[in-house]
């Protein structure tokens, strides 16, 4: 809160704040309260997602006690509600804007854009001259980050992403979003022609999953809900 007051004080009015709900022993009125207090300092966008047990952490190897479903999707409700009240539209699955404000850098990744990774662990996409795409990490300890920038010890990897995995690495990204993509899109970033994912789109359509109108394909309401099922169908 401090640091809001402080970015207001400099003279920014376009900040975005993370907010997790689905923490141990939350409830309704205690995750609705953070969302309130989240409102007032008036973002001008709001990320607003499920905390996750991550492999691999302590807090998955020791886990704590988490809301049972039905109460976490009760808070998501209620949440969401209450963000959409306040003028904040949902338009990717965790991100909510006021008018005008959609993040216009997290909208260059759900688009399956290009982006650099510069600093300690950043990871970076970039799409060569000839339509191969290639991600690249940077070393991830601080300490041998800094020793190694600017020399090819600095990138600690790099992966080509194969024809076969395209697809679904921008579906994965673009039905993200509330309204989905343009399907020029699909060929501009992946290099195929949407007639790869034909079979599967047409019959995610005709189960209502997904919406394909006026040159866009997005989920539908209840697709939406499921995305993880819908990006399942085209494995």
């Amino acid at each position: 809160m401090a640091a809001v007051e402080m970015a207001k004080t400099a003279g920014f009015v376009n900040f975005n704040l993370d907010l997790m709900f689905g923490l141990p022993g939350q409830g309704i009125e205690e995750a609705a309260a953070d969302v309130r207090t989240a409102i007032a300092l008036e973002p001008a966008q709001i990320s607003y997602y499920q905390l996750t047990l991550e492999p691999g952490t302590p807090f998955a190897k020791h886990p704590p006690a988490l809301p049972e479903d039905g109460l976490l999707w009760n808070i998501q409700q209620t949440g969401q509600a209450m963000l959409s009240e306040a003028g904040y539209r949902q338009y990717e699955v965790s991100a909510y804007a006021r008018a005008g404000f959609p993040c216009r850098h997290n909208l260059n990744y759900w688009e399956f854009g290009d982006y650099l990774g510069i600093g300690a662990g950043a990871h970076g996409k970039l799409t060569q001259a000839d339509g191969t795409i290639q991600r690249r990490w940077k070393q991830r300890h601080p300490a041998v980050y800094l020793e190694k920038a600017g020399s090819a010890q600095g990138v600690a990897g790099v992966e080509t992403v194969a024809a076969a995995q395209k697809p679904l690495e921008f579906l994965m990204n673009a039905l993200r979003l509330r309204e989905g993509f343009a399907e020029g899109l699909f060929s501009e970033r992946t290099g195929q022609p949407l007639a790869v994912l034909q079979p599967e789109l047409d019959r995610c359509c005709a189960d209502g999953l997904l919406l394909y109108e006026h040159g866009r394909i997005r989920c539908s309401e209840h697709g939406w809900q499921f995305l993880d099922s819908v990006l399942g169908r085209f494995l």
